[in-house]
């Protein structure tokens, strides 16, 4: 092997390694919150079926929010760009008028966005999630009737993803990538998870990791969760292994007893999707991606590309867009709203649902029964 290579791979790891300790450092240091005043929602379409689906949950906030529109207490505004076409002509996972856009807001509900494989184009999402520093991604599952209600919380800004498209190749010999945990990254999110079982008068945390396997990372992971657990003694704790807990969540009698569960971030993205598709299919499931200043609601499907193709994007399901503006209208402060909305929503996908095919309901038609029903 060529040894420029390996002083090339070396060189490069030094800079990643000073990179995410200046990252980890800035943690430490904490932004002040905003004044109170008017809340911005900004509203990203996206790539491929996300503007279609996204456009029905627009409609449906407008309407739940007329009142507080008109009064100048909530602004809704539409943020163009973040098409794929315009990351690429740029070549960067979001360019700088949209994410100065972005950070003009508040919270965000963003539609998918397609992130070309192999490559170096981040996705738009991690670099969303670094950028306005959210931290915590939060997706709810729940099937009343089987006894599910499940609260996953994923650390979203390290792990696999932080360096993913950073990583070292050795031509025709290696590659390698990088996983990042950090103490104050891992901290924060299990104090997010422990503070939201308090409040919701959850009994249980799960803490999910692949410890006996990754000892440094994972392992310092669950050392982290097992001390801020100490911190409330009245929940339970217990910890799973990744694969056997995506087995125990397929055990009818043993997963009515999880209630939340806070997990790395490359084993979030994987299990929420599992978890997702027993409550009904990931276009059923909405998540939260929250920090200390912003916040962004969305999906937790990606853009459908195939589903375009064949040109069926009339026919994609709105829901999961939908139950992510649920989340919104909790997380800014409206619950009676966020209320009628998921009942709105329920209705509406038992009297016509959408199939994704085309004996099914048109997501266009599925946004006018919510219209109607709201």
């Amino acid at each position: 092997m060529n040894q420029a290579y390996i002083d090339q791979a070396v060189n490069h790891y030094k800079e990643l390694l000073l990179s995410q300790v200046a990252r980890a450092e800035r943690m430490n240091q904490v932004e002040a919150p905003k004044e109170k005043g008017k809340t911005v929602i900004g509203v990203i379409g996206g790539d491929g079926i996300g503007p279609i689906i996204t456009l029905q949950a627009q409609r449906a906030l407008e309407v739940l929010l007329k009142n507080e529109i008109a009064a100048g207490t909530i602004e809704i505004r539409t943020i163009e760009g973040l098409t794929i076409e315009n990351r690429l002509a740029v070549n960067k996972p979001i360019p700088d008028d949209v994410l100065s856009a972005v950070k003009e807001c508040d919270v965000l509900l963003k539609g998918p966005t397609t992130t070309p494989s192999g490559g170096t184009m981040e996705s738009a999402n991690v670099a969303m999630r670094r950028e306005l520093d959210l931290y915590a991604n939060i997706r709810p599952v729940q099937v009343p009737e089987e006894g599910i209600d499940w609260t996953f919380f994923r650390e979203n800004t390290e792990g696999e993803y932080t360096l993913g498209s950073k990583g070292i190749e050795l031509p025709g010999l290696l590659t390698m990538d990088f996983k990042v945990t950090t103490v104050a990254g891992t901290r924060r999110i299990a104090k997010a998870a422990f503070e939201f079982a308090k409040k919701n008068g959850k009994t249980h945390v799960s803490i999910v990791t692949k410890s006996n396997i990754m000892k440094k990372t994972d392992g310092m992971f669950s050392a982290i969760c097992h001390e801020v657990a100490a911190e409330y003694p009245d929940i339970q704790v217990d910890e799973y292994f990744i694969d056997i807990m995506s087995a125990n969540l397929l055990k009818p009698a043993l997963r009515k007893t999880f209630q939340v569960i806070v997990l790395p971030n490359l084993y979030g993205d994987i299990i929420t999707d599992e978890a997702a598709q027993i409550q009904g299919g990931v276009g059923t499931a909405g998540s939260a991606n929250a920090g200390d200043r912003y916040a962004m609601f969305e999906a937790i499907h990606g853009s459908a590309p195939r589903m375009i193709a064949r040109g069926m994007g009339d026919y994609a399901n709105p829901e999961s867009i939908l139950r992510a503006a649920v989340m919104l209208l909790r997380h800014i402060g409206l619950p009676a709203h966020a209320q009628r909305l998921d009942d709105a929503i329920t209705q509406a996908a038992a009297q016509h649902p959408i199939t994704g095919t085309k004996e099914g309901n048109t997501c266009a038609g599925f946004g006018d029964d919510l219209i109607s029903l709201l």
